[in-house]
């Protein structure tokens, strides 16, 4: 949309400077000129609509393109990356500076490939999109070339983030049935300790919670968690989290910081 109205401009500004310039070169007086913006003004004018058209048919094309993301087109999959660089364009809007991602996907069949997202990151947010990170993307099954971020609140993009933490070992084997069947509980950090264990570039704590499902006994769990270093201050004692547990297995929890709606 933004690049056809700049191309309906440029459009008239380039009309309007063809008649200038037509009725100059026929001995229009250019004083009794058709156009608007004429009358006395015979020069001002043309000089700024000249520059005007200049800086659309220079930084138009650019800025369109900017503000408009490509996006995945045709049929499409979730997958899971890693973001494996972040480097900038050089370009901003509204002082919002221009990133390029390139995210290394793996897909539930196939090979891994990188697919790049080009994006703007304003400076409250680039602290999360660290080299590494893992993040749900959908891409094209035609064109890997190009990639987009899933909605992480799509029951469908939430699976395929859970599918890819149990295939990668960040879910002890043990908490997969409570995880992937259990009920949902708020529940409280009451102790905290790093294993020194690490994968896929995330830490693994012992935790010890307090479970407390609404209108029941509390109880307390010991639970491990592989967590996103941006994520380790979410775990800490007193902080609210979310457990899923099965009831014929009380003590056998999985944990998470965001709620889930009910499966």
């Amino acid at each position: 949309m933004l690049r056809i109205v700049f191309a309906i401009i440029w459009l008239l500004l380039s009309v309007w400077l063809l008649i200038w310039v037509g009725e100059g070169l026929f001995g229009v007086n250019q004083r009794q000129s058709i156009l608007p913006f004429g009358g006395e003004d015979t020069l001002g004018a043309p000089i700024m609509i000249g520059v005007a058209w200049g800086l659309l048919l220079t930084f138009g094309g650019t800025m369109s393109g900017l503000l408009r993301r490509k996006r995945v087109r045709g049929e499409t999959q979730i997958g899971v990356g890693r973001i494996v660089e972040v480097s900038r364009t050089g370009l901003t809007v509204n002082d919002v500076p221009q990133y390029d991602l390139f995210i290394r996907v793996t897909p539930r069949t196939g090979d891994e490939f990188v697919g790049q997202l080009r994006m703007l990151v304003d400076a409250s947010e680039f602290s999360v999109l660290q080299v590494g990170l893992a993040v749900p993307v959908r891409y094209s099954v035609t064109d890997q070339d190009t990639v987009e971020i899933a909605d992480p609140t799509d029951p469908a993009v939430r699976e395929a983030m859970l599918n890819w933490r149990i295939e990668r070992g960040l879910l002890d084997p043990s908490q997969v049935k409570a995880r992937t069947t259990g009920t949902q509980v708020p529940a409280s950090v009451i102790a905290v300790r790093p294993t020194g264990r690490r994968r896929e570039g995330q830490s693994e704590l012992a935790l010890r919670v307090l479970m407390a499902p609404d209108g029941l006994s509390t109880w307390e769990a010991d639970t491990t968690a592989f967590v996103h270093p941006d994520a380790i201050s979410r775990f800490q004692v007193g902080a609210p989290i979310w457990a899923f547990y099965r009831r014929e297995d009380p003590h056998t929890v999985a944990v998470t910081i965001e709620k889930e709606e009910a499966r």
